[in-house]
């Protein structure tokens, strides 16, 4: 193959609805064809086999035909931001009078963080140490076109998930780039590696071998009928369920919760890990001071702080009249994860409106954040089969991944990436929620 030299590439500040039908129809074939091939697949809602048979009813996952443009600045800031995030988190999960007190008015109107917080105080009056400390992490960004500022979405500390897509769709990218190299003018090697399956995989085999006893097995928490099953390699106890109430249908459940927690097993995440990842806890470190408790490093410290939104709680009364006035400006969060349960636009003045009207503590269950406007830009979605072009926006989730015995640390790396893509129309971003679609980033 001849190699293109690197003048040859065009900045990828191209318009790709402007490349003609023929050939998207020749790159949407070729993606499908490498997306069966290589895994590209999930588990097709509408079956009813879905699933529940292994290698039925599997459809292509939503993903962007081409990567996306992302400033190389930026990209450099959100890796260096991982390994801190992952220490911070650590930090802060052993701050047991930190996570009590910061959720104690959340925990009296929201029963999930209510239950969550019982099992922390139960492991508390057990004395439970966890020496062997596991972390897989997503911190999720968008650049927010204003300020040109890259500002965190959230945090995940658990069921960071995609992984192994992310990177599948990084390589699929890479090899379209090559293959059309000639009509798109791009560089393939300005898609970034994405090794985050490989990354998660190896922490876990790491933990497994610190537990020191070859006899363990593996376990993972799954929801039921799982539809991206792929990639689930993983050893000790990994959640990949837990992080929503319809997890816990019973009192079976919440048993079965505490019982892993009480275990000697490596949990991924603790109970402390998993508190340390709610709404409330990314609010109460955006306030002057607090990070200053869990980081000493000033550097640290700056970079941290320079990711973080507007944040606030709903008894700041100067920002509860701003977001009425304004409530475009605003997104309401609660306590949840899993996408579909942010409040926007004039629905936030009316919460407001109500939770004041109701007088009691219901509003200590959601934070308010500053809403982030990133640029819109022109992409080419495919789902089922199908490709359409839209306008859309991105975010970007860095993978961390973090091991620590007593006082020894392991592994704190990044470890990968996911890109998210979803139309500008769009409030929601989940994948699995079906707002969004897979996405990489080029590098400019």
């Amino acid at each position: 193959m001849e190699t293109q030299k690197e003048e040859d590439f065009v900045k990828p500040t191209f318009d790709p609805h402007s490349i003609e039908p023929e050939l998207i129809q020749k790159i949407a074939y070729d993606a499908l064809v490498w997306s069966s091939l290589h895994g590209l697949v999930v588990g097709e809602r509408n079956s009813q086999r879905s699933g529940k048979v292994p290698g039925v009813a599997m459809v292509h996952a939503p993903f962007a035909l081409l990567p996306m443009s992302f400033p190389e600045s930026h990209w450099k800031q959100a890796c260096e931001a991982a390994p801190i995030f992952n220490e911070l988190v650590d930090r802060v999960s052993l701050d047991a009078n930190f996570l009590q007190d910061s959720l104690s008015r959340t925990k009296k109107v929201d029963e999930f963080t209510s239950r969550l917080l019982d099992i922390h105080s139960k492991m508390l009056e057990m004395d439970k140490k966890e020496d062997i400390r596991l972390g897989l992490h997503r911190s999720d960004y968008m650049l927010d076109e204003q300020t040109k500022l890259l500002l965190q979405i959230e945090l995940n500390t658990i069921s960071s998930s995609f992984p192994g897509l992310s990177c599948l769709v990084s390589e699929l990218h890479r090899m379209l780039l090559h293959q059309f190299r000639e009509h798109l003018l791009l560089d393939p090697e300005r898609v970034p590696r994405n090794n985050a399956v490989n990354g998660f995989a190896e922490v876990l085999a790491k933990a497994w071998t610190e537990y020191n006893n070859p006899r363990t097995v593996i376990m993972v928490v799954v929801q039921p009928e799982e539809r991206n099953i792929g990639r689930e390699a993983v050893a000790v106890i990994y959640f990949r369920a837990g992080y929503a109430p319809t997890d816990y249908p019973s009192e079976l459940e919440w048993r079965a919760r505490l019982l892993m927690e009480q275990s000697i097993a490596i949990k991924c995440p603790s109970i402390s890990y998993h508190l340390a990842g709610t709404k409330k806890i990314q609010q109460e470190l955006a306030k002057p001071g607090a990070l200053e408790r869990f980081l000493e490093n000033k550097d640290d410290i700056a970079k941290v702080r320079k990711c973080f939104a507007g944040l606030w709680s709903l008894d700041d009364t100067h920002i509860m009249k701003d977001a009425i006035k304004r409530p475009g400006l605003y997104v309401m969060k609660p306590q949840r994860e899993g996408g579909g349960n942010n409040i926007y636009g004039d629905d936030v003045k009316e919460t407001i409106l109500r939770l004041q009207r109701a007088g009691n503590e219901e509003d200590a269950a959601y934070i308010l954040m500053q809403r982030i406007f990133p640029a819109v830009s022109p992409a080419i979605l495919m789902r089922d089969g199908v490709s359409h072009r839209d306008q859309t926006i991105s975010e970007l989730g860095v993978y961390g991944a973090y091991l620590r015995n007593k006082e020894r640390v392991i592994v704190n790396d990044n470890c990968g990436y996911l890109m998210r893509t979803k139309v500008s129309s769009s409030n929601e971003g989940g994948v699995a929620a079906g707002f969004a679609v897979l996405d990489s980033i080029y590098l400019v």
